[in-house]
């Protein structure tokens, strides 16, 4: 016979030991089961042996009623990994864990900002200025094309010559699994690239030791980075006076929709967006509708039953 307790002994020393896991991860394992051994042996379970799926099933339910479900899902897998360990051991000759999954993670609806954030936050950059230039550029780029901030940093300056030239054409974006795409650029992000190239790239360029031929230039002359563009970000949020927190993929989240909420196709936007399948630009969908209920929440007389 192997108790509750005795298998987690035998379990987290065998994840030190043969395993090489670091203290913190046996630490958060050693916090998760001594929870779950308390379970056991409140139902009198003295054996591991006795242990089934329904005991399992019921720690994640009486979990899921006072825990976060990030919190339950670590907590499951921290049992599912003892009970594969005593198994494998010959503690237990069956698996009660195996099938049992985690809670189900509700879904994030992307934060988009409003018609207005974005007004203020394009504006925000200083356009006498040839850093202001360049961040106007950038962040216009970001907005008119709902393009992902890698996608944008990896630009070469011959990408968008061609296309500035021709007003009908669209501007080639590689993105994951270099995917291709073709997305129109718009009258506000075309001539807010103009600028930059005409008036600050070239300020940018005399700083760099070697060519370098990305479209966005740091102040050494290099390719601007992710990182670099985050803070470009904030620093425009926090001009225009938004304090929700931002990143260059808002600016995506609020191409999206705003285009669904303008009444642009489905299926346009996945293309627009690069998504593979149409399943993932749908929770985009889900944001349109819960500000329709607050909307209605708001102006409808007998929406809130007052």
């Amino acid at each position: 016979m192997t108790t509750p307790r005795d298998a987690v002994d035998e379990f987290l020393a065998h994840a030190r030991v043969e395993r090489g896991l670091s203290d913190n991860t046996v630490a958060a394992y050693r916090r998760d089961l001594r929870d779950y051994v308390a379970f056991l042996e409140q139902r009198g379970i003295s054996d591991v042996q006795e242990v089934t799926a329904v005991e399992v099933s019921e720690f994640v339910r009486e979990g899921s009623q006072s825990k976060a479900r990030s919190s339950v899902a670590r907590s499951l897998v921290s049992v599912r990994n003892l009970h594969a360990f005593a198994h494998q051991e010959g503690f237990s000759t069956t698996d009660p864990a195996e099938a049992i999954s985690p809670p189900k993670q509700p879904s994030r609806l992307p934060k988009a900002l409003s018609v207005d954030e974005v007004a203020r936050l394009l504006a925000a950059p200083d356009r006498d200025d040839v850093v202001g230039l360049r961040d106007a550029a950038l962040l216009e780029l970001l907005y008119a094309t709902g393009a992902r901030v890698g996608e944008v940093c990896r630009l070469d300056l011959d990408d968008v010559t061609g296309v500035l030239r021709d007003p009908d054409a669209g501007l080639r974006l590689l993105g994951k699994g270099s995917k291709e795409r073709v997305v129109p650029l718009g009258t506000y992000a075309r001539d807010a690239l103009d600028a930059y190239l005409v008036r600050a790239r070239p300020a940018f360029a005399e700083r760099a030791t070697l060519a370098d031929h990305a479209l966005f230039l740091n102040l050494r002359g290099r390719r601007l980075s992710r990182q670099s563009a985050w803070a470009i970000m904030q620093e425009a949020a926090a001009r225009a006076g938004i304090t929700e927190p931002v990143s260059p993929h808002s600016l995506r989240h609020s191409f999206a929709t705003h285009l669904l909420t303008g009444g642009a196709d489905l299926r346009v936007v996945q293309e627009l967006l690069g998504h593979s399948s149409v399943a993932t630009t749908q929770i985009y969908t889900l944001v349109t509708v819960e500000q329709l209920r607050q909307v209605h929440r708001l102006a409808h007389p007998r929406a809130r039953g007052e």
